[in-house]
């Protein structure tokens, strides 16, 4: 993998409590030079991203449900729709994993597609963090199936704030599972070079990162 190859799968990430403009600035300023996939930030910043961003071909991640997926699907949905408001362009949402892990399927399902539908009228991308850290085996296989029949953009393996974070074994089931009908975005941990390349060899497409500027010396 090239160095640019992998630049253009990135989503440059900051998602700290303590991250303030001039990190972001910092974060705006690295992804606009070295043409990032995306910036990934908290939903206070995507207004002002998104006007720095503009004409760069960068594009404007934010994160819905954050991090623990415990809000309602209505609040979620009007997260949403407020982020697409102010300029995202890609939805990051985290599931509800007590309501996967109490086998509610319907309601995990609905919450999937009722966002969906609201990022994919508005022609916005959406991966769904999965936060492989709480799931068994059987769970994750479970969710990705629902991502699949529900036909969202990518799956996504973490937020970053669990125990654990984006493994090579991970994504390949998930791979394994939403086969080519979603794409699996790899997140939380990564770190060096060697990560990057295990976890593509495993089936990531795109990768959330915010240590890249380290990662990029390694090529």
């Amino acid at each position: 993998m090239y160095k640019q190859e992998f630049l253009s799968m990135v989503d440059h990430t900051v998602l700290k409590a303590d991250a303030t403009e001039d990190k972001v600035d910092k974060i705006l300023s690295f992804a606009k030079e070295n043409h990032t996939a995306s910036v990934c930030i908290n939903p206070y910043y995507v207004k002002y991203a998104s006007e720095c961003l503009k004409g760069t071909g960068v594009k404007v991640c934010t994160v819905i449900g954050f991090p623990l997926g415990q809000n309602t699907k209505e609040v979620k949905v009007f997260e949403t729709k407020d982020a697409i408001k102010n300029g995202a362009d890609e939805i990051d949402m985290v599931i509800n994993v007590a309501a996967l892990k109490d086998k509610d399927y319907d309601y995990v399902k609905q919450e999937i597609k009722e966002i969906y539908t609201t990022v994919s009228w508005h022609g916005k991308l959406l991966k769904v963090i999965i936060e492989n850290a709480y799931l068994t085996d059987a769970e994750k296989r479970k969710v990705c199936e629902i991502c699949r029949e529900v036909g969202v953009d990518f799956v996504k393996t973490s937020t970053g704030f669990a125990p654990t974070g984006a493994t090579a074994a991970d994504v390949k089931l998930m791979k394994e599972v939403v086969g080519d009908k979603c794409k699996v975005k790899a997140a939380g941990g990564i770190k060096t070079k060697e990560d990057v390349d295990a976890l593509y060899k495993a089936g990531a497409r795109r990768f959330g990162v915010s240590r890249t500027e380290d990662i990029i010396k390694e090529f």
